[in-house]
């Protein structure tokens, strides 16, 4: 059976990591063309990632990016669609819910090669969010939906998807950070501090482009009696730039880290202060507590738990989850809320179980 993986995204090339591990558990019966959009495209957002998680290197780069989100996904699809015919593929492999998601599940529909997602059902419920798109449409005309929690399961059979054709698998990012922990390595740093400091990431469009709202993040950060670390993403950086915004003296900006580089900033962290959603789960993955810039999650579990406060652009909201939770200890649950770290096996072998 030959699997054809569309990725195009950092945390993409992370869970395919984890998955292409296991599909060579079965050497033989599954083999995988390996394609990536060029959605990252700089070399410390895309090319580091393949050579530090031991990735193959793609069979095929697309090398689009740095359009808008129609222009991006529908040159995605053209090249895709081309992909597919010349491979004649019996599943398309999808993850997440980047441009390159839509575009990979768009093409494979159009010409009835079966769909996989893995990590679907994750809602946020705000049709407003680009990736809140990507993934509804995707979960709609996927044939295997891979689930990484219960609560994902039920929103998929809320909207009326087959449960004949939704697994409940755990979580592909779990399975990474159990295996890479142990590789994790100190970025170099122009700093002495080694531990106790907030890691803090940006990168969203709601909070890079609404250029108040960063104002606000970076002034809630300015007000915390804590040294900070902000590896930039380069849509963050830009922004920064062009508006000359002033960065308090205890925010330490970084370049962006690669994946072992930032395990360690997060296993040292004393909080972890983010808008992106894989690095709320690694955050619980390693016990740290989270302060999501966000208003709404899909990973609403952490939530529920207390783990994770949800304090939007709010100075004021973002000073008082902090001092909540360095005022108390927060006791993390022994019970992993991700599954037990061979989610990207049950993958493999599901879709070896539908050859033909």
């Amino acid at each position: 059976m030959k699997v054809l993986t569309i990725i195009g995204a950092r945390p993409q090339f992370i869970k395919a990591a984890a998955v292409s591990r296991a599909f060579k558990n079965f050497e033989g019966e599954l083999s995988e063309v390996l394609v990536h959009t060029g959605q990252h495209y700089d070399a410390n957002m895309s090319e580091i990632f393949f050579e530090e998680l031991s990735i193959p290197h793609p069979q095929y780069n697309l090398g689009i990016g740095g359009g808008t989100h129609g222009q991006n996904t529908g040159r995605m699809i053209e090249k895709i669609e081309e992909v597919l015919l010349k491979e004649k593929p019996d599943f398309t492999l999808v993850y997440g819910d980047t441009d390159s998601t839509l575009a990979g599940a768009i093409a494979s529909s159009k010409l009835h090669i079966p769909l996989a997602h893995v990590e679907a059902g994750l809602r946020s419920f705000n049709r407003r969010m680009p990736e809140e798109i990507n993934r509804v449409l995707t979960d709609h005309v996927a044939d295997l939906l891979f689930a990484p929690t219960q609560t994902a399961v039920k929103n998929l059979k809320i909207e009326g998807i087959l449960e004949n054709s939704i697994q409940l698998v755990g979580d592909v990012m779990f399975d990474a950070s159990l295996f890479y922990r142990a590789q994790s390595r100190r970025p170099v740093l122009n700093t002495g501090i080694e531990k106790g400091y907030a890691l803090c990431t940006i990168h969203r469009a709601e909070n890079c482009d609404q250029i108040e709202k960063l104002k606000e993040i970076l002034e809630g950060l300015a007000s915390l009696p804590s040294q900070i670390l902000l590896p930039l993403h380069p849509r963050t950086k830009a922004k920064i730039a062009e508006h000359n915004l002033s960065v308090a003296l205890n925010i330490t900006l970084l370049p962006p880290v690669s994946y072992l580089e930032m395990i360690w900033l997060e296993m040292n962290s004393a909080v972890i202060i983010t808008d992106s959603g894989g690095v709320q789960k690694e955050a619980f993955f390693f016990k740290k507590p989270c302060i999501t810039l966000r208003n709404e999650t899909e990973w609403v579990e952490l939530v529920e738990i207390g783990a994770n406060i949800l304090v939007g652009h709010s100075p004021a909201a973002l000073r008082e989850a902090f001092f909540n939770f360095m005022n108390a200890q927060f006791l993390f649950p022994q019970q992993e809320l991700y599954g037990d770290g061979a989610s990207a096996q049950r993958i493999a072998e599901t879709i070896k179980s539908c050859a033909k």
